[in-house]
């Protein structure tokens, strides 16, 4: 049995656990949240549940020291809290040797995350920032077909991350599985795009590899989103990305426009499609382009692309999203066990980082933004190969 630990229990977690329920090689040995009571509820809840991640042995440690106490270098832990804690406390794990998943962002500035980047390589350990569903069936069904060739060279991207009028959404009722509630100033605090940017970023740096300049625009449209005195992130954001490699993206993020999750892969002889970004079985489409007499067609009836095989495990839909959240943790797990980099490595973590707070942080007048970091091409899933 391999074992991870889990520091912060809010809204998210409880994902985490659920997901983690299709890895029954995996269990959870130490859990942590500053608030005594949160913690409380979420150990009995998932014990109640019978969850198998939740053993007997797991450790309820209501301080801090206490849960660092209980790690040992080598062991994964993930970083789970607010986002205004992730540096803090990665640091903290870092420098007990452990190797880190962090939820997003990496961190929310760029001092910290090149700080916890310099940590880890300096202790010899991974880490690792969310979300992990490029390493979903979708993401990679969509990726093998870019690699095989099946509408030819890609040209230009379109991502879209927009969410809705979520500042009038009944947000007071979205409460997790052991009773958390959807941490909304949290949410408008730190911005749309540095919760959800990543959701394609991760796609179109793994299909794509680095990006070479980032140029942005942000706003905040709906004012008041907290209560008075406090400051929110914008809640728009649209960027174009050029990457090294030729292709060229724009991405747009949103808690604003009505739901578009949508990504196309507009390429020589036709586009890639997929309507759903927060679902891992989300089909992946075909539109050949064609001329018909005088005009320029893409086909009314795309073809589905399929793998040849399985995938990974699914897990149920819960709320908007139908994804595993525990890829990543178990991705990690996977590559210490096997003597290898985590696929989400430190240095693509930092670039991912890089771009999310270019985009977020541009305004109105911000020049082009030259990217400094830079990562490895990353290795696409064994299984994904197209039928």
């Amino acid at each position: 049995m391999r074992r991870i630990a889990i520091i912060g229990l809010g809204f998210v977690a409880d994902l985490y656990l659920s997901s983690l329920a299709a890895h029954p090689d995996v269990s959870v040995f130490a859990v942590h949240d500053r608030d005594a009571e949160r913690q409380r509820r979420f150990v009995d809840h998932w014990r109640a549940q019978g969850h198998a991640a939740v053993g007997a042995q797991m450790l309820a440690a209501d301080d801090l020291a206490g849960f660092l106490d209980a790690l040992s270098p080598g062991d994964v832990a993930l970083n789970l809290t607010n986002p205004g804690s992730h540096y803090e406390v990665s640091r903290a794990l870092l420098e007990r040797g452990v190797h880190v998943w962090s939820e997003k962002p990496l961190a929310t500035t760029m001092e910290h995350a090149r700080a916890l980047h310099a940590l880890a390589a300096e202790r010899g350990v991974m880490l690792a920032s969310a979300p992990a569903s490029v390493l979903g069936e979708a993401a990679q069904t969509l990726w093998a077909a870019v690699r095989e060739g099946v509408a030819g060279s890609p040209r230009l991207i379109y991502a879209e991350l927009d969410d809705g009028f979520i500042p009038q959404a009944p947000t007071e009722a979205w409460i997790s599985a052991s009773g958390a509630p959807w941490p909304r100033e949290d949410e408008f605090r730190t911005g749309c795009t540095l919760e959800h940017a990543g959701y394609y970023l991760t796609w179109l740096i793994a299909m794509f590899g680095p990006i070479r300049t980032v140029a942005a625009a942000s706003a905040e449209l709906v004012p008041d989103k907290l209560p008075e005195g406090a400051r929110a992130a914008p809640d728009f954001s649209t960027g174009t990305l050029f990457f090294e490699s030729g292709p060229v993206a724009r991405l747009t993020c949103s808690i604003i426009a009505p739901h578009d999750h949508r990504i196309r892969v507009i390429c020589d002889g036709g586009a890639l499609e997929l309507d759903a970004a927060w679902d891992n079985a989300a089909p992946v489409r075909f539109r050949r382009r064609f001329r018909v007499r005088r005009r320029l067609v893409e086909h009314p009836f795309p073809r589905r692309l399929k793998l040849a095989g399985d995938s990974h495990p699914k897990v149920k839909r819960t709320g908007a999203a139908a994804m595993n959240f525990a890829l990543g943790p178990v991705e990690m797990l996977d590559a210490r066990d096997e003597g290898r980099d985590c696929r989400i490595s430190a240095d693509f973590s930092l670039h991912l980082n890089e771009a999310t707070l270019a985009l977020q942080s541009a305004g109105e007048r911000s020049p082009p933004h030259a990217m400094t970091t830079r990562c490895a091409p990353m290795a696409p899933m064994p299984w994904a190969r197209l039928a």
